[in-house]
């Protein structure tokens, strides 16, 4: 090939080469702008996950928020307006279960003073008049020696309650205190010494709730 010839060629691989890398050049540029939308596209949906994991988080924390006072609302008004629980009468501060089963069912003292044990109560301790005419008008239908167990005793030849403490009103019982014998209280009779062994009703009593 002449020189003439080589000329030409060397200048159309010139022409060529110049023109590659011009359309890699416009390849660039436009493909630049597709990388920036998609990263664009990209930041975007990282955004809007993050706005709705804060949005489902800021949602919880209300939920949660509303829940707590709902529970503590509840609370509130079971304690101002159920100083009991269901089955128990309320009456100066305290509670009382009256247990009346039919003839089967009754107990002695000690067995009395058990169940009301499981009841987080102890038979009923007497502290003045006012309660001692709420336990006889809730001595239901009893008469006689049918009557209620409370929680009064004698030990050591002394009537004491269950907590310990002695009777110090001792007009409210005016029987003998022998060992062996625990005091049951009659609707409208009053209070009476029976055998301790004897199956009978009984009463429980244990503070309230406060209000």
């Amino acid at each position: 090939m002449n020189k003439a010839g080589k000329h030409v060629q060397n200048e159309f691989i010139l022409v060529k080469s110049h023109a590659k890398k011009e359309e890699e050049i416009l390849y660039d540029e436009v493909k630049m702008p597709q990388k920036k939308a998609e990263q664009a596209a990209n930041d975007q949906k990282a955004t809007n996950k993050h706005r709705h994991y804060q949005l489902l988080a800021c949602c919880l924390g209300i939920f949660c928020v509303i829940l707590l006072f709902s529970i503590i609302a509840v609370s509130v008004y079971y304690r101002q307006c159920k100083p009991c629980q269901k089955g128990w009468e309320y009456h100066q501060s305290s509670c009382y279960a009256i247990n009346n089963p039919d003839t089967a069912g009754q107990k002695t003292w000690e067995e009395a003073q058990e169940d009301c044990r499981g009841k987080n109560s102890d038979l009923a301790v007497i502290v003045n008049e006012d309660e001692k005419t709420f336990i006889s008008d809730n001595s239901w239908g009893s008469s006689g020696l049918t009557g209620y167990w409370i929680g009064l005793r004698v030990e050591n030849w002394k009537w004491k309650w269950i907590n310990g403490s002695d009777l110090a009103e001792k007009s409210w019982i005016t029987q003998p205190a022998n060992n062996g014998y625990c005091v049951i209280s009659v609707q409208n009779q009053g209070w009476k010494s029976v055998i301790c062994r004897n199956k009978k009703r009984w009463i429980c009593k244990k503070a309230a709730l406060s209000v």
